[in-house]
């Protein structure tokens, strides 16, 4: 098959759409297929790109970009390359642009729904009555989006039960997200090249480190966390809060984290390369995180891929995903929070085994399986329009026969 991929957000961007369409891509061309991504451009992307088409944009909300709702030079292109299916993975102008040349070659589309928009109407509204019609808005148009696809895919059941609600009639698919499993995996990193990053960060070997690895932002609800280690950190003058990553929320945590007096266990480390993740997952312990506007999480299967059990706030995604007192452990306020804390780090013997169920409760998310799972569903839909298009053929010869026969009797 061909594919054409439409994203709004792609590698080198990291965050959890631009992975989830990367792993597709490569995962779908090792079964065979040709996978076209169409994206915004990013004055940080390769030269070299294979078979990735970057339509003009410019920066929105951050680090996230909005391209052209249509490129006509690309479009002509897009003629050429013979595709079978378009995967939208937008709503937005690529995802739009996507949706106009599906219509125009009478393809079938299949959409993932990656988003709570919802979580995210703060960036553009910032009165209550505005962000009420913002929400109701984003409503509207995940709505429309996946009831005019071939196909649905949510990354979760959080997800699908979510689109019921806002009136998605459509078939949809749960389909988790996979990541490349062995880019994680402890044994990958050697010891001293894991020490030796540590050092660059001032932590020793006998530190325990809280790692968080994502987006610095309102909607990840950091705060929360930093609140919680107010009480926690004072007593345990070895533990260490990391953040990797950046957002437009930075400097107000790093502000927070001063007026609450944990400024010198709590460590700001920046955004990363992604090809350099998977080792900075190594200088964590466990991996922390309160956000409630995650669809899916990459980022936990991705930490306990590396090892590193999750203490996370009660949410519907991570059902499936955390095990309680198995892989880690799940909290609703501070005091469990800060039970699960103690849960966790009390004994190098419980976090050791816990680690080894980390790595073991990820296997069932593996890139190999996702892009497997995603073929399939393309040759279902794409089976569905075939044999829509053969009904009407059908029909429409029934019809043209009965003319004739009625022709010749008259």
């Amino acid at each position: 098959m061909n594919i054409g991929l439409f994203t709004d957000t792609y590698y080198p961007q990291i965050n959890g759409v631009a992975t989830s369409v990367l792993m597709l891509k490569e995962n779908l061309e090792k079964l065979g297929h040709t996978a076209y991504i169409f994206t915004t451009t990013d004055p940080e992307a390769p030269a070299d790109e294979r078979n990735v088409y970057r339509l003009p944009s410019i920066p929105f909300a951050s680090a996230r970009r909005i391209g052209m709702f249509y490129h006509p030079g690309i479009a002509r292109e897009i003629r050429t390359l013979r595709l079978d299916l378009i995967h939208t993975h937008t709503e937005f102008s690529l995802g739009i642009f996507g949706r106009m040349i599906a219509n125009e070659l009478g393809i079938p589309t299949v959409h993932t729904m990656h988003t709570i928009y919802e979580h995210f109407t703060h960036y553009i509204a910032k009165t209550g009555t505005l962000d009420s019609a913002a929400k109701t808005l984003a409503r509207k148009m995940s709505r429309y989006f996946c009831n005019t696809a071939g196909a649905v895919i949510a990354p979760t059941e959080k997800v699908e039960e979510m689109l019921r609600v806002y009136g998605v009639r459509n078939k949809i698919a749960v389909i988790p997200t996979g990541i490349e499993l062995g880019k994680f995996a402890p044994a990958r990193y050697g010891t001293d090249e894991v020490r030796t990053l540590r050092a660059e960060y001032g932590l020793a070997d006998w530190d325990k480190v809280l790692i968080y690895i994502g987006r610095i932002s309102k909607e990840k609800n950091i705060a929360e966390v930093l609140h919680g280690l107010k009480e926690y950190l004072p007593q345990h003058p070895n533990t260490r809060f990391l953040l990797v990553g950046d957002g437009p929320d930075r400097n107000n945590l790093q502000s927070l984290a001063q007026s609450l007096g944990i400024e010198s266990q709590v460590i700001f480390a920046g955004e990363k390369p992604w090809d350099q993740i998977g080792l900075y997952y190594q200088l964590g312990d466990v991996f922390v995180s309160a956000s409630q506007s995650e669809t899916q999480g990459l980022t936990f299967i991705e930490a306990l891929a590396a090892g590193l059990p999750l203490i996370a706030k009660t949410d519907p995604c991570l059902d499936h995903v955390l095990f309680e007192g198995v892989n880690g452990f799940a909290f609703a306020d501070k005091a469990g929070f800060l039970s699960a804390l103690e849960a966790a780090l009390s004994s190098d013997t419980i976090l050791q085994g816990m680690s080894m169920a980390a790595v073991r409760s990820a296997v069932p998310f593996s890139a190999k399986t996702f892009g497997q799972t995603a073929a399939a569903l393309y040759e279902e839909t794409l089976l569905q329009k075939n044999g829509y298009a053969f009904a009407l053929y059908k029909e429409e010869a029934h019809c043209l026969q009965s003319i004739c026969d009625h022709q010749r009797t008259v």
